[in-house]
């Protein structure tokens, strides 16, 4: 595997973040970026992009009929004194707290500047309890509790680690974190001191991961196991796996809130990087090859998200629902839509992305998250390779290779994409999201055996049927997606029924599959470009 460091002149794959990568020769087709049809495909993208973010700008503007329905979730923004919609709680959560989390990661990253290389796990113990007790107060006891029993199970049956697991996300979320009162009322006064985010259930989620990842990393080192995902450098002896390693991978501060999720054996080779075992290449870059661009692209990145938020008020438009009052036009939903899903994109994406920047200061390379733009996807099963990455690459070490793999894709599949939503959320409409996953990625599997590139990849008309096959991947996967994160299935319903049941809305279909003919069409061939670089991505 290798990490594809920038070249020194700037290209348009560069666009896409670095990861690491199969090394195979470069591609040796030729460029279509200069061809006639790639010049109007360019031409029409210069042309729709303007037109599909003023038509959303225009529905959020104070001049709009329907802007007194949902001005009132709106906030004071910062941009030239515009309004700014700040509703949506999860990103207003960490928007507001920048600057807290910023000086928190300055600190982190001068201690463990200054802090000698083996000390490093002592001070990350130290530093991760701290900032959990400042973040949840006395429920910090209760973490290390289940951490605890977590630990004693680690030599057991796997089987075990899953159950309890399982069970503690269920109990958690139907009994809110376990308040000391309910427990015994001599201990009500615990309860007092919460924390800066006494909702310690919400990120714990996050921490299952990892408790799964230390237990079977452990049980795979006494057992004599190997996972085929699993480099040489994660070999460790099983003496290796102490309760305070443990504790700090668990609780490690950058990575703590919201990932990206790393393997236990990944995190202590970095963490305690031997001389006696040779470094691997991304080990040999870490950090600070990649910090300077890495903080360019989250910077970027957040900007991008004021810009958004600031002029287009896609979240307290969908949460107030004016179109039950004042009619929308159809392309005024849909683009809607569109952008609503682009705003869930960025407000995972920085999240994401400062805690890995974080992580990078303090000496640790987890995965990217997010590898490709939400609308540079075309492939059902690429999108969710390249979508919280490192939570698929946790399913595939955990549990679809432990499953069988590929010789059981499609029940594999529904069983994953089941646990996913259950994992997300305990709700039917995550749920629904899941089981339409699976669906959804049966036409792409047929399609993928029937029309294989083996047989046909030399057709001249072979590019564009996979283009229009790719449009209705394309079209699944965002009626999935708003199913499961930004209008519910009730949502989705109503807008299908003014897309398809008005001429206005078959118009504007039409033009819909053809724009997004031409987006894939740029997609396959940006793909190309990489591999003519040496660039191959799954995704």
């Amino acid at each position: 595997m290798v990490r594809h460091k920038p070249s020194p002149s700037f290209n348009i794959t560069s666009l896409t973040v670095s990861i690491p990568t199969k090394k195979r020769a470069p591609s040796t087709t030729l460029s279509r970026w200069s061809t006639p049809e790639f010049r109007i495909y360019l031409l029409i993208i210069a042309l729709a992009v303007p037109w599909m973010a003023w038509v959303v700008i225009r529905i959020s503007l104070p001049t709009h009929p329907a802007y007194h329905l949902f001005s009132d979730r709106l906030a004071r923004g910062w941009l030239f004194g515009w309004p700014v919609d700040n509703w949506d709680a999860q990103y207003r959560s960490f928007r507001n707290n920048v600057p807290i989390l910023a000086a928190v990661a300055g600190v982190h990253a001068l201690l463990t500047y200054f802090v000698p290389a083996q000390s490093r796990l002592r001070l990350n113990l130290a530093f991760a309890l701290v900032f959990n007790v400042a973040l949840h107060g006395t429920s910090t006891l209760k973490i290390l509790a289940i951490l605890s029993l977590n630990y004693a199970l680690r030599a057991q049956h796997p089987s075990l680690t899953w159950i309890f697991n399982g069970a503690m996300l269920f109990a958690n979320d139907r009994c809110s974190g376990y308040s000391y009162a309910s427990i015994s009322p001599t201990l009500g006064w615990l309860d007092d001191w919460g924390g800066v985010y006494p909702r310690w259930y919400i990120p714990f989620n996050i921490t299952m991961l990892r408790l799964v990842s230390f237990n079977m990393d452990y049980y795979a080192a006494v057992s004599f196991l190997t996972y085929t995902t699993t480099p040489k450098s994660d070999s460790h002896l099983p003496h290796a796996y102490t309760f305070p390693a443990y504790i700090t991978y668990a609780l490690f501060a950058p990575l703590y809130i919201a990932g990206p999720i790393i393997p236990f054996n990944d995190f202590l080779a970095q963490i305690e990087l031997q001389p006696t075992r040779p470094l691997t290449q991304r080990q040999e870059e870490r950090p600070t090859t990649l910090i300077k661009p890495y903080f360019i692209r989250f910077i970027f990145t957040l900007l991008t998200m004021e810009v958004l938020i600031h002029t287009m008020y896609v979240v307290a438009i969908k949460d107030a629902r004016p179109w039950e009052h004042i009619a929308y036009l159809p392309s005024e939903l849909a683009l809607l839509s569109f952008f609503s899903l682009i705003h869930v994109w960025l407000k995972l994406l920085i999240p994401w992305r400062f805690f890995r920047l974080w992580s990078l200061l303090a000496g640790i390379d987890p995965p990217e998250n997010m590898v490709r733009c939400m609308a540079n996807n075309y492939s059902a099963l690429a999108f969710w390779r390249a979508w919280h990455r490192s939570f698929n690459l946790w399913i595939v070490r955990y549990i679809y290779i432990p499953l069988g793999g590929s010789h059981r894709q499609l029940l594999n599949s529904l069983l994953i994409f089941t646990f996913v939503a259950l994992w997300h959320d305990l709700t039917f409409r995550l749920l629904a999201w899941g089981w339409l996953v699976s669906i959804f990625l049966i036409p792409e599997m047929v399609a993928g055996w029937v029309f294989s590139t083996e047989k046909f990849g030399d057709r001249p008309w072979y590019r564009h049927l996979c283009a229009l096959g790719a449009v209705l991947n394309v079209l699944m996967m965002m009626a999935a997606n708003l199913v499961g994160f930004v209008i519910g299935t009730d949502g989705v319903r109503y807008f299908v029924e003014q897309l398809v049941g008005t001429k206005e809305g078959l118009q504007f279909l039409a033009c819909a599959v053809a724009g997004l003919f031409v987006g894939v069409q740029v997609m396959f061939e940006y793909r190309e470009e990489e591999k003519r670089r040496g660039i191959y991505r799954r995704c």
